[in-house]
């Protein structure tokens, strides 16, 4: 990652007030359908999460009963909050070097959510293209990223100045190709109320009839699920 503004990252614990993250149903019900469905994920698979952040993912593939996963972060301020029954899964680690350490084809499932907006085109690619390497044959990567295809999208992509590329799912397509990968999905990312996601679904199908080029996907979040070849 180019931190050219290192300034921001060091205040990166301070901006997010790092916390804990609790793990009930709701949770449970959110990661199942962002990452854990599109992924066809199992508990038996080899998992690694890329920017694991305060850890809340770590904990849910410990409650599912996974048993070989592990989650990477830059920042090691994040180790004294990653929940208790993942916190010996959690390493302030290089992402090559974790790579290098699994092996190349060893993981079956690697998870990057909100992290791919925080590098440039280029680097993304290397990342990806990382990944790539890594993956087992029918192996999977699952991202999630603000939508740069929908206003939506714009308030999480522009609300942290260390953003540096807007994805949207065309984008997305042609990063997971230059990498030697499959985008086999991309989906919406729905949160909120049921009266707020039917007064959602109301507003956008609206705007698709009326539109001359709606964006493919409405939400101002997606998850894209990338394939290795078998």
């Amino acid at each position: 990652m180019d931190e050219s503004a290192p300034g921001f990252y060091g205040s990166y614990a301070s901006y997010k007030g790092y916390v804990t993250p609790a793990l009930g149903t709701k949770q449970m019900r959110r990661f199942d359908a962002l990452v854990w469905d599109p992924g066809e994920c199992r508990a038996d698979m080899r998992f690694l999460e890329i920017g694991c952040g305060t850890g809340a993912f770590l904990a849910y593939l410990a409650a599912k009963g996974c048993g070989e996963f592990l989650g990477i972060d830059h920042d090691p301020a994040l180790a004294a909050v990653i929940p208790e029954t993942a916190r010996d899964r959690f390493r302030c680690q290089d992402l090559r070097q974790a790579l290098s350490q699994a092996g190349p084809g060893s993981l079956d499932r690697v998870v990057a959510l909100d992290v791919l907006e925080h590098f440039t085109p280029d680097e993304a690619l290397d990342l990806v293209a990382a990944v790539a390497g890594a993956l087992a044959p029918g192996g999977r990567m699952i991202v999630k990223v603000p939508n740069a295809a929908c206003p939506w999208g714009l308030q999480y992509q522009f609300g942290d100045l260390t953003h540096r590329t807007a994805f949207t799912p065309l984008s997305l397509r042609q990063l997971a190709d230059a990498a030697g990968l499959r985008m086999i999905a991309a989906r919406p990312v729905r949160q909120g109320s049921r009266r707020r996601l039917f007064t959602d679904a109301l507003v956008h199908r609206f705007l698709s009839w009326a539109l001359l080029t709606p964006p493919e996907i409405w939400t101002a979040n997606l998850v894209a699920v990338f394939e290795a070849g078998e």
